[in-house]
């Protein structure tokens, strides 16, 4: 019962959570900005060649923190900020629903680079969501240099903290906003 209760508040959370796209009040918008900013910068101390592929990127989503948890059935959530020519032009989520043999709680950040203008525009849409062959590569020295694009579209992660085992079949799903 306990656990049924954990879940029902946790994926009520994601999903009050998920009805805004940006933040409510300017103050919360500028500290998700300079969180983006921070977490590129960190990004780019953890691997030099990727400061290369964004800036031959036709724009990029930066996630500083999203979170996720679980057990049996779980989700994720973060806001994040949207870059093209490395100017902020939007807010953007993300939320994930997962099921299946799925137990504890991370938090990542995540960065999705768009190679191609179109790939972005699909992603300004507002309703972006990943085809089965994209997944994610955790960023290290040299992974920008080597990023595999899967329809104009390569994600980068790196962990924050937290730990799950996991064996689970979920999607993500993204929503856009312009400034």
């Amino acid at each position: 019962m306990k656990s049924i209760l954990l879940l029902t508040t946790l994926l009520l959370t994601i999903s009050l959570a998920a009805c805004r796209t940006a933040p409510r009040n300017e103050d919360d918008r500028a500290a998700l900005r300079s969180n983006a900013e921070a977490a590129i910068n960190l990004a780019y101390r953890t691997d030099p060649t990727l400061a290369q592929a964004m800036g031959n990127a036709a724009g990029y989503a930066v996630f500083p923190t999203v979170g996720k948890g679980a057990f049996l059935v779980g989700g994720a959530f973060g806001r994040g900020v949207v870059f093209q020519n490395g100017v902020a032009i939007g807010f953007t989520t993300i939320t994930q629903i997962s099921a299946g043999a799925t137990v504890g709680g991370q938090s990542y950040t995540q960065i999705i680079v768009f190679s191609t203008p179109e790939a972005l525009q699909r992603f300004r849409s507002g309703n972006f969501t990943f085809n089965a062959q994209t997944s994610a590569v955790a960023l290290h020295s040299g992974a920008g240099a080597n990023a595999r694009f899967s329809d104009g579209v390569a994600v980068f992660t790196m962990g924050e903290g937290g730990m799950m085992l996991e064996a689970a079949i979920g999607g993500q799903r993204f929503s856009f906003e312009p400034i």
